[in-house]
């Protein structure tokens, strides 16, 4: 799931006590659903990286959960439904949603997911981003589907693929940030096309899906070198103007800060996106199924109060079509392991 760049910030700032991922954190249980096996995990590279085999699992599961997808997605299909099925997946293979499937067609870029009665039906250049984790800790990838037969759409998703492949191609921990971007920019331009420049990759940490560190899709003239960490690399191509703007709100939110409201039923739907979600990205879809409509209700106040972030759809500034192609890398200093391919 895509950060947008407002500024050089990540847009999500407020005032008062911003909720600690670590803080809330709480103890979880190891999956009972079918696991994956440790045994090619080296133990002596585990120690590197917090929850090295977790987020190798994770990995994993994404990676089985596009193949899943891309098996059932087909033209007029209900976005619902493959919502609905793409998540039931990722919990049948053993983990957790790391955030809302995203479902965006077309001009939207980024940050749509089907509501509850969502009746859209799956269409043109269709977006598919999903997220997994294990303990918090994450895989994120995405991949675009031309669902219309369209020449553009075929030539959009190769130079978004292309930019990605070009990108991990050149990551060691010596590489600079910048030449990531130069790279994604330079194999999106060779195809005609441009990339969105505000919107970015990010680092990934335990129950934090942007974690601090951004990858750029142009040359944002950052010369610090990435280190030993796991990134989402997450190219964006386009016909248009390459930027993209705030449209509706999505119905996808995150815990923001800390605090309460006088409302008790409001309270309880808060005590469990803390403890369900806790600081990751959760859907209005997920409170309804959940609480039915008071439960959206809920969120409406919990939203006036300033406890959750509310994501907008994010909208190519032209109208024009955009691809999208992302991967989760963990990188060390002797390793590289695209864990979602």
């Amino acid at each position: 799931m895509t950060e947008k760049q407002y500024s050089g910030s990540t847009g999500r700032e407020v005032k008062g006590k911003n909720i600690d991922a670590k803080k809330i954190n709480k103890p979880q249980s190891t999956p009972s659903k079918p696991q994956i096996s440790d045994n090619n995990l080296s133990s002596s590279t585990s120690s590197s990286i917090e929850g090295y085999n977790d987020y190798i699992k994770a990995g994993k599961i994404a990676s089985q959960v596009v193949q899943f997808a891309k098996s059932i997605i087909k033209k007029d299909l209900p976005l619902l439904e493959i919502a609905n099925n793409v998540e039931a997946k990722i919990i049948e293979l053993g983990g957790k949603l790391a955030f809302p499937v995203n479902l965006s067609i077309n001009e939207i870029a980024a940050h749509y997911t089907p509501t509850f009665n969502d009746t859209t039906k799956a269409h043109g250049l269709l977006k598919v981003d999903i997220g997994v984790h294990v303990n918090g800790h994450i895989a994120d990838t995405a991949f675009s589907i031309d669902l219309e037969n369209s020449d553009e759409n075929k030539k959009l998703i190769e130079s978004a693929e292309l930019a990605l492949k070009n990108a991990i191609s050149i990551l060691n921990t010596k590489t600079k940030i910048r030449d990531i971007g130069k790279e994604i920019e330079k194999a999106i331009k060779s195809k005609g096309f441009q990339p969105i420049i505000n919107l970015c990759g990010h680092s990934l940490e335990p129950y934090q899906l942007h974690s601090g560190v951004t990858i750029p899709n142009c040359d944002n003239h950052q010369e610090a070198e990435i280190s030993s960490s796991v990134f989402a690399i997450e190219p964006f191509s386009t016909a248009g103007f390459g930027c993209v703007r705030d449209g509706k709100p999505s119905g996808i939110y995150h815990l923001e800060k800390e605090g309460s409201v006088r409302d008790s039923f409001a309270r309880e739907v808060l005590a469990f996106i803390e403890e369900e979600y806790q600081t990751l990205p959760f859907s209005s879809r997920q409170i309804y199924k959940k609480f039915g409509s008071r439960g959206l209700l809920a969120l409406k106040r919990l939203e006036d109060a300033g406890l959750l972030h509310h994501y907008p759809q994010l909208i190519e500034k032209s109208g024009a079509k955009v691809a999208q192609a992302e991967h989760t890398i963990l990188l060390t200093e002797k390793e590289k392991i695209v864990t979602t391919a």
